[in-house]
């Protein structure tokens, strides 16, 4: 089981800031997250960011970002601002 933080509008949804979801990659991650959690992947598209460990999943394999165990995804709308 991977931990998985939500933040914002996704706490909303999902009922709870830390779920646990087995998965094999973030990709899988996020369909479970989409069946489970309706609405979920609608809120993603609008610019949500996922870091597993710290590390945005774009500077690692993106969704093909393997996971085990004791990884933290964080799933969090990005800063902004001026």
């Amino acid at each position: 089981m991977v931990k998985v933080k939500v933040f914002a509008t996704l706490i909303k949804l999902t009922g709870r800031k830390i779920l646990e979801v087995p998965a094999g990659s973030v990709g899988e991650l996020l369909e479970k997250l989409y069946s489970t959690y309706p609405g979920f992947e609608e809120e993603l598209k609008r610019g949500f960011m996922i870091l597993v460990n710290g590390r945005n999943i774009e500077h690692l394999q993106g969704l093909q970002t393997p996971l085990r165990g004791e990884d933290i995804v964080s799933i969090f709308p990005p800063a902004g601002g001026g």
